[in-house]
């Protein structure tokens, strides 16, 4: 017994020893970063909170620290600092420090953590006084970010030049929702180890730089939701490690350029609702067979749905809304995209009939084929009406219509307030019951009425 307990006092002392043995937060880079709180919530009172001599033991959650060793042979760290700092309240399961109504940031942010390779903040300057996000950025705290997070700031006001140039290992640059302004400049390729760039819902013009595609290992490009023009870049084909690339809501023109073709790995592409040219949907959309989203809605490219989908199986939203369509829906979208789950049509020149190979995809929860010119029948049963309900568009084709059995399918369907297909009824009651011999001319006579005399 004597024994044990001189062993569990000899590892009591040890831990104690290897705590001491600890190297602790400098003094300048703690006061900093009480300082940067201060700044971003002055009524909550950090150094109370958290302990002022050994602050990394236990730092406000949203603060990270990292200890550093010398040489890979050191057992023990020699140093630590901040590496991460994440403001703004996100969820329950992410208590950053909380912003306040006032939130602005103190200067020594760009200039005492030469150590930081994360800075995020969310929703934290909201009033009405511009907040910049600049000051004397030093080489190393330039060096050292890897992401920067700037997520609905709409009173951080700076220019993109200016929020950038500084930055030079960037690895995620993700900028949306903020009051940044001006044109994307040409030196930001340089930043060569970039893997995402969302700078979505900001202000900035001017054209999207043909040198973002030196970034070979960009793998998500997302310019939405501003006020870009031009031409796009034929050169971003270039970029292969593409996954996602969203310039959706600009005022980009000309034409889609087919050597997106080359980027094999894409799986989302959104360039809805932008100035695309009358050239119709470009060849390449029908062969990138990773891609599993695709929007194009909003541009007047005109001519027909192509007709070859089975490179693409994997497709799950297809958005070809308000862009001067013709022809008819081909079948073979059907067919082959057995993963489909939101087919948007609405707001073109279609013709014709509903191809009923959709009633049979167990995936499609929305298919919104408004405003178009489609008539005959609706080819669906009432199982796959009833379980697509409101989801199911068909409103603004005044030639289509319904049997009495899908005028009673509810769950917010519109199919009941659709007019039933009474001519057709009669019609395909004769091709079913043939005619019979004691009967054949007066019943070849009847069809011919309605096939000659009725619009069926």
């Amino acid at each position: 017994m004597a024994l044990l307990l001189f062993f569990i006092t000899l590892l009591q002392f040890s831990s104690i020893s290897n705590q001491q043995q600890q190297p602790l937060l400098p003094s300048l880079e703690r006061d900093s970063v009480f300082s940067v709180l201060a700044a971003v919530n002055s009524a909550v009172p950090w150094r109370t909170l958290f302990p002022d001599d050994d602050f990394c033991s236990d730092p406000p959650h949203g603060v990270v620290c990292d200890y550093f060793y010398e040489s890979l042979n050191s057992t023990e760290p020699d140093s630590v600092h901040i590496t991460e700092m994440s403001f703004g309240f996100i969820s329950d399961y992410s208590t950053n420090p909380p912003c306040s109504l006032n939130s602005t940031i103190d200067p020594v942010l760009f200039s005492a953590f030469s150590y930081l390779r994360k800075l995020f903040f969310y929703k934290c300057f909201t009033g009405d006084v511009p907040v910049s996000f600049s000051g004397g950025v030093l080489p190393a705290f330039g060096s050292s970010l890897e992401e920067l997070v700037l997520v609905d700031n709409t009173a951080l006001v700076v220019s993109i030049e200016s929020l950038f140039g500084n930055f030079t290992n960037l690895r995620r640059a993700i900028v949306t929702g903020n009051g940044v302004y001006g044109q994307i400049p040409e030196w930001i390729s340089d930043s060569g180890e970039l893997e995402e760039i969302t700078f979505s819902r900001n202000r900035i013009n001017g054209q999207i730089p043909a040198s973002l595609s030196k970034l070979k290992k960009l793998k998500i490009l997302d310019l939405s939701g501003n006020f870009l023009d031009g031409f796009v870049p034929e050169p971003i084909g270039n970029l292969t490690e593409l996954l996602k690339l969203d310039l959706s809501f600009n005022r980009i023109s000309g034409r889609i350029p087919e050597s997106y073709r080359n980027l094999q790995k894409l799986e989302f592409l959104d360039l809805s609702f932008n100035r695309f040219g009358n050239f119709g949907i470009p060849k390449f959309v029908t062969e990138i067979p990773k891609l599993k989203e695709v929007y194009l809605s909003g541009n007047l490219l005109g001519g027909e749905i192509p007709e070859r989908w089975e490179k693409v199986e994997g497709l799950s939203a297809i958005g070809f809304s308000g862009m001067g369509l013709t022809g008819n829906i081909p079948p073979s979208m059907a067919v082959h995209l057995r993963s489909l789950s939101y087919l948007g049509l609405d707001g073109n020149n279609l013709e014709g009939r509903l191809p009923p190979e959709f009633g049979f995809l167990k995936t499609l929860n929305e298919i919104n084929l408004e405003n178009n010119n489609l008539s005959g029948r609706v080819p669906f049963s009432s199982n796959f009406s009833a379980k697509i309900g409101g989801k199911l568009k068909l409103r603004g084709n005044p030639d289509l219509c319904v049997d009495e059995e899908l005028k009673n399918v509810k769950n917010g369907s519109i199919l009941g307030k659709m007019k039933l297909c009474y001519q057709s009824n009669i019609i395909d009651q004769i091709f079913l019951n043939g005619f019979s011999s004691s009967s054949s001319s007066s019943s070849f006579f009847f069809f011919l009425f309605f096939l000659f005399f009725i619009d069926v």
